[in-house]
């Protein structure tokens, strides 16, 4: 597909500076737009901030192109951060970033970027996108540098979306992309990444729930697995699977978070080696290099942004919901983050962990 017209997601970092650079090198008439998604606008660490919005604007100025602010607060706040709320509420930890990709950046944005004469938009991101003549459809590929790699927060984009998205610094390594915004004078070539969750800078999410969720903590016990009491917890949202620190409990060995019981306001502990499980179930499937599932598939699949894949199969399940078996069991599976399977290069789909 052949696109001229680009509006560029521009959160102020080097990433998605470099992404404008590179297109407007390649020819693309590009225009920048910068999204503020919180309504605390003197709030530093915050994307969309009066410092992040200031970022995108000098480059924009420096690349001679257009540059608009997108107010998407309404939206980030229901979808994103509502969303993290409730699912914490609910026992489950999140990923909040997928959320903000599939409905807010890849979503709103995209819809307002095409009713506003773009043929595509562009992000920072460090994945490709690319057309498969066979099969017709539009394909997520891992990026080129494997660690930087963002394929796993993208896992949910639809063909439609993928139609319409160049990701033009998949191919490039971070100190590469630095060192050409550096040569093109652009003032946050050195720019620090944004690191956590943008709307915990500080990384208190417990607070935050509490703060703006409205969430009260009821203490409970900490048990083990065969119901013993060892202790008090600080309230459920206070822990998620696979956590050691933090949890004040005496013990012989080491013991970490294995599950949370709701019913009845216990959180589960045990040795490390129970951690690790061979299946899990998924729901809220998005499928991307294939149109369904219909029999079990060979994949690789990774359960967390920062893991390394392992070898899989998945199968479909007669509710619309996905079975993942790996070939050796995997440690801290969570319900609530996704489980991302690859073939090789390609995306092949995903879904949300439930069991």
């Amino acid at each position: 597909m052949s696109y001229k017209r680009v509006f560029v997601a521009m959160s102020g970092g080097v990433d998605s500076a470099g992404a404008a650079l590179l297109l407007q090198k390649a020819g693309y008439e590009v225009s920048g737009v910068t999204l503020r998604l919180h309504s605390y606008k003197d709030r530093p660490g915050l994307c969309g901030s009066a410092e992040d919005i200031e970022a995108a604007q000098s480059v924009a100025a420096s690349l001679g192109i257009p540059h608009t602010v997108l107010d998407l607060s309404e939206l980030f706040q229901c979808a994103v951060m509502d969303k993290f709320v409730s699912e914490y509420v609910h026992g489950r930890t999140p990923n909040p970033c997928i959320d903000c990709n599939r409905e807010v950046k890849f979503g709103a944005l995209l819809d307002w970027a095409l009713s506003h004469g773009a043929d595509a938009i562009a992000t920072g991101h460090y994945a490709r996108v690319s057309l498969d003549e066979a099969s017709g459809r539009w394909l997520l590929l891992r990026g080129q540098d494997r660690r930087k790699d963002q394929s796993y927060v993208l896992y949910q984009l639809t063909q439609h979306q993928l139609s319409h998205l160049l990701l033009p610094v998949g191919t490039y390594e971070k100190p590469a992309l630095r060192a050409l915004a550096a040569q093109a004078g652009l003032s946050n070539a050195e720019r620090a990444d944004s690191q956590d969750i943008c709307f915990i800078p500080d990384g208190d999410y417990v607070s935050f729930l509490c703060r703006y969720g409205g969430v009260e903590l009821t203490p409970g016990d900490f048990v083990d697995q065969s119901g013993r009491v060892l202790g008090r917890h600080k309230g459920l949202v206070c822990y998620t699977t696979g956590q050691r620190k933090g949890l004040g409990v005496s013990a012989d060995m080491p013991l970490y978070v294995l599950k949370k019981n709701l019913d009845a306001d216990t959180v589960v502990l045990g040795p490390d080696r129970d951690l690790y499980a061979r299946e899990l179930t998924a729901e809220r499937v998005n499928w991307i290099s294939i149109p369904e599932l219909t029999a079990p598939m060979a994949v690789t699949a990774k359960t967390r942004y920062s893991q390394r894949e392992a070898a899989a199969v998945v199968e479909p399940l007669p509710d619309g919901r996905i079975r993942v078996v790996f070939d050796e069991p995997q440690r801290a599976i969570t319900a609530g983050q996704a489980v991302v399977l690859y073939d090789g290069e390609k995306v092949v789909g995903g879904g949300t962990i439930c069991g």
